[in-house]
């Protein structure tokens, strides 16, 4: 599987560390494309790969493309059915998709991509920046069983542990959950520390007595200290918090299910963006419920 070319579209702070990670591992690197072409130019400098102006020359030049992109907009823009697109000669090649984006997306990829004698799958990653570059994502995976066993050798030296959750769009789904709680959480978490400090309460101490009790959170453990600290460097940021909130939010309506926590913390984050705070790490939340911060 090492000898399979693989090329990544999207070489942001996530894209970036995993194609580190797979040069690391022995595979062979065989482009990166980016709308910023500074990154991929930069990327290149350091790994010795090609930066593609064409997302056709992706394909060309790959048998295995993982994408890491922003939004549905970006997923269908890529998978675009004219013009420069990864569609163009992909037969017999497998796209890894590893976006938080709609199911919906997920599905209408897959189905462009059958089409064109490809075949696609979902590996949406439950981690940061740190774990892609040390190989120990979380990843959620979808999509044909027999896609999944053909790349799961990449997958496993690029995770510490993953599932496979079922057809198209599952991995997508539960993705959406786990950030709406984490998000949910994170949100908690500012306003119980920011009530904290309004009261007096060493936030130190009050960090590790939530940390033996009920208050308890994995969020607790990574971004505790930053929201005290007020050290907001960027793993997952704020803007991003919101998007997937807000895909949690329309799973949820069509499931006929109101959910007030989800659409609290959405605003919290929405509000986050349109103080141009977007781009601070989802801990930066905690702006808005300290006494005597703001932007």
């Amino acid at each position: 599987m090492a000898s399979q070319r693989i090329a990544f579209v999207g070489v942001g702070r996530m894209g970036a560390n995993m194609a580190r990670r797979l040069k690391d591992k022995g595979y062979t690197l065989a482009a990166v494309y980016d709308v910023v072409t500074e990154a991929a130019d930069t990327l290149v400098q350091e790994l010795g790969t090609v930066a593609t102006r064409t997302l056709a020359e992706v394909t060309a030049l790959s048998d295995v493309i993982f994408t890491v992109v922003t939004d549905d907009a970006a997923m269908d823009k890529i998978f675009a059915t004219e013009g420069d697109s990864l569609l163009q000669g992909a037969r017999g090649r497998i796209f890894v998709n590893c976006a938080t984006v709609s199911p919906a997306i997920h599905l209408e990829v897959e189905r462009r991509a059958e089409a064109a004698g490809a075949s696609t799958l979902e590996a949406c990653m439950a981690a940061s920046i740190t774990q892609a570059r040390q190989g120990t994502l979380y990843l959620m995976c979808a999509g044909k069983e027999a896609t999944f066993k053909a790349v799961e050798p990449i997958l496993r030296d690029l995770s510490s542990s993953m599932r496979y959750v079922g057809a198209t769009g599952k991995a997508a789904q539960v993705k959406a959950l786990v950030n709406m709680v984490m998000n949910i959480n994170t949100a908690g978490l500012a306003e119980g520390l920011g009530l904290g400090a309004a009261l007096g309460i060493d936030l130190t101490m009050l960090r590790e007595i939530f940390a033996q009790t009920g208050a308890a959170s994995r969020v607790l453990e990574t971004d505790g200290e930053d929201m005290q600290n007020r050290d907001h460097a960027c793993f997952f940021s704020a803007a991003h918090a919101a998007k997937d909130s807000g895909i949690a939010l329309e799973l949820a309506k069509a499931a006929g299910l109101n959910l007030p926590l989800a659409k609290a913390t959405k605003e919290q984050y929405d509000r986050m963006v349109a103080k141009g705070l977007g781009e601070l790490d989802k801990s930066g939340i905690a702006e808005l419920t300290f006494p005597g911060r703001g932007a």
